[in-house]
């Protein structure tokens, strides 16, 4: 009797159970046409609940405070949650038209029933989620740097530069600054050394920003190294549209005083596109950039415009003995005034001292020193080739196609040749590099933009008014690329300043498109030169006295022909005669003193400079009014531009 008690009482369980299992899912079944919608109106409510605190935390970012790590937390669930709940919403219809007898029925009960626990479970946990959506703040301020020291391992002697440019950031008049130079000057370096300045120099600003731009910088490159030391790190803030990263980074600095540094402008940067309020005395900020081109200076309207220096003699002996060391010009007693000469090759352009001395920190026997000064002196250096050429060319590759004729023809001249600006123009008008006038009148307008535009990429400099030099590295650069990169279409041969006292393998010559020996010693050429493709001849400054009348016999396209500063040439080679291509004809300062009449076959000469020829007593009748296309006559130290 108890055993069937007990069976009786365990069937009755079974029953209970399995009747209230049925009706709980009858229930979840059941509502499901309720629940969906509740759901949907519980998405829409977290959703507006997320994107109000993420407003919060976007807009506390932007006074670069940082979220907190539990609002971080609460929005990443609410996005999973909105994700998750949206997929249940989109699958409800499906589970609904499943639904059949009285809708408490389902075709797949078992299946429905589970998704009707989640759509139940899901409107729940997005009710709990909402309640701890709520917060007193979103974000706190963190403590950060003003400033990010910069490494700096090469000391160069910049002192004078950096007071000038921190009497800038101390004047209130001066919001823009612009330090300009050849490349390897040491520019960085010094924006390196201001930046690091701030760490140890009492100032008000609020951040310092230090910035590379470089040649092929972008809008959007900019605003990402500048969002990240203001605090946008953060994928979603890289995802952004240029415009609104301008408003957030804008929104940053307009109330703030800051130094923005940017190094290696190529180009102009609209601060505004970018988002930087415009330094102004108002905010008292400070734009301090770097570049190679003065032009540059003045589209960037910087207040002060500071040229970055080559390094004095006396400071790059001392930068290139601090980086050979001691122990290498303490091994012989030669080598220190050796080392002198080999630091004085590198024309105080810190990169080029920087890489030689590393090439020569542990030569120790004065053969090895002479053999690295000859070579500099040849612009053969490896090092040079390897490490300091290729950088200079950038600014070189950045020329358009007649400027790199124009600068290539500088490097015909000596070392710290003082070039005379209107004579090298009137060559180039000759050589026909200025192609876009015939007249000499408008071509200087050409050429005087050419010059400007060499001045402000700092691959020429002033030297007076009327005068222009180019820095022996630069130079050697020039050499490097005519002679070696550009040998097919530039051919040059240049032993200029080389001291000659006789001329050169004739071999040499043939094939060169410009050749020069200015400043030598050559007093006689007899050789008969084979030179189909020479247009340009430099003989100047040398002690000639005898020409052969064969030696220019084969130069039908000679086009320049300098014969100047010869002060013992007293007859003029009749042979010059032979070149009837020749527009350019330079005798000045020499002692010749007669002009034979077959110069009147040189039917297309522009330019006759017989200026300073104190001894010419003969010219032949009607010899220069035979000359139709000569724009430019030099006579008696005067000067005449003809045929307006």
């Amino acid at each position: 009797m108890g055993s069937c008690f007990s069976v009786q009482f365990s069937f009755e369980n079974i029953l209970i159970r399995c009747w209230d299992s049925t009706v709980g899912q009858a229930n979840y079944v059941c509502k499901l046409k309720e629940t969906l919608p509740t759901l949907s109106v519980a998405l829409d409510e977290l959703n507006a609940r997320k994107n109000d605190v993420q407003s919060k935390v976007d807009l506390a970012e932007q006074g670069q405070q940082k979220r907190l790590d539990e609002v971080q937390l609460w929005l990443s669930k609410a996005e999973t949650m909105i994700t998750e709940a949206g997929n249940l919403i989109a699958d409800g219809p499906r589970e609904i038209n499943n639904l059949c007898l009285g809708c408490c029925v389902s075709r797949s009960c078992l299946s429905t029933y589970k998704f009707c626990k989640k759509v139940a479970k899901m409107l729940q946990d997005i009710k709990d989620h909402m309640t701890k959506g709520v917060f007193d703040k979103v974000a706190e301020t963190q403590p950060a740097a003003s400033m990010v020291l910069r490494p700096d391992e090469q000391p160069i002697a910049l002192e004078s530069t950096i007071n000038r440019v921190w009497s800038c950031i101390v004047n209130e008049d001066v919001g823009i600054v612009g330090l300009y130079g050849i490349e390897g000057v040491g520019k960085t370096t010094l924006l390196n050394q201001i930046n690091n300045n701030f760490s140890t120099t009492h100032n008000d600003f609020n951040v310092v920003i230090w910035a590379l731009v470089s040649k092929d910088y972008t809008v959007e490159k900019i605003q990402d190294r500048i969002g990240r030391k203001i605090g946008f790190s953060d994928q979603s803030w890289k995802n952004r549209s240029v415009d609104q990263k301008a408003e957030d980074i804008y929104g940053v600095l307009r109330n703030k005083k800051f130094v923005l540094l940017l190094d290696d402008l190529w180009d102009r940067v609209d601060l505004k596109e970018v988002g930087i309020p415009k330094p102004s005395q108002e905010n008292g900020s400070k734009l301090i950039f770097t570049t190679r081109y003065l032009e540059v200076c003045g589209e960037m309207k910087a207040r002060k415009k500071i040229r970055v220096e080559c390094l004095k003699p006396e400071e790059a002996w001392k930068l290139f003995r601090d980086k050979v060391g001691d122990e290498t010009l303490n091994s012989h007693p030669d080598i220190p005034k050796l080392a002198e000469k080999v630091a004085k090759e590198c024309g105080g352009l810190p990169l080029a001292l920087i890489t030689i001395n590393r090439a020569m920190a542990c030569k120790t026997t004065p053969g090895e020193w002479e053999y690295a000064i000859e070579k500099l002196r040849r612009s053969a250096l490896p090092k040079m080739k390897n490490e300091v050429y290729p950088l200079l060319k950038f600014s070189y590759d950045n020329l358009d196609p007649t400027m790199k004729c124009c600068l290539l023809y500088c490097c015909l001249y000596p070392e710290d040749y003082n070039i005379p600006t209107k004579t090298l123009v009137e060559y180039w008008f000759c050589e026909g590099l200025l192609d876009e006038f015939d007249r000499i009148s408008e071509a200087q307008r050409q050429g005087d933009h050419i010059m400007d535009s060499l001045l402000s990429a700092c691959l020429l400099e002033r030297d007076g008014e009327e005068h222009v030099k180019m820095h022996d590295v630069i130079r050697d650069m020039c050499l490097w690329i005519a002679c070696e990169l550009e040998e097919q279409e530039n051919k040059f041969f240049v032993k200029a300043g080389a001291q000659l006292s006789e001329e050169p393998n004739v071999k040499a010559w043939e094939g060169a498109k410009r050749i020069s020996v200015i400043q030598n010693r050559i007093e006689v050429l007899r050789g008969t030169l084979k030179c189909p493709n020479l247009r340009t001849l430099f003989l100047s400054e040398n002690k000639l006295k005898v020409i052969s009348d064969g030696f220019f016999q084969f130069m039908p396209h000679l086009t320049v022909l300098n014969l100047s500063n010869n002060r013992v040439l007293r007859a003029q080679p009749v042979g010059i005669s032979q070149l009837t291509s020749l527009e350019c004809l330079d005798l000045s300062w020499t002692v010749i003193t007669e002009l034979p009449i077959e110069l009147k076959y040189l039917t297309k000469l522009k330019m006759l400079d017989l200026s300073f020829m104190s001894y010419l007593r003969k010219i032949p009748q009607y010899l220069i009014s035979s000359f139709s296309k000569l724009q430019i006559f030099r006579i008696g130290g005067r000067h005449w531009s003809g045929r307006e």
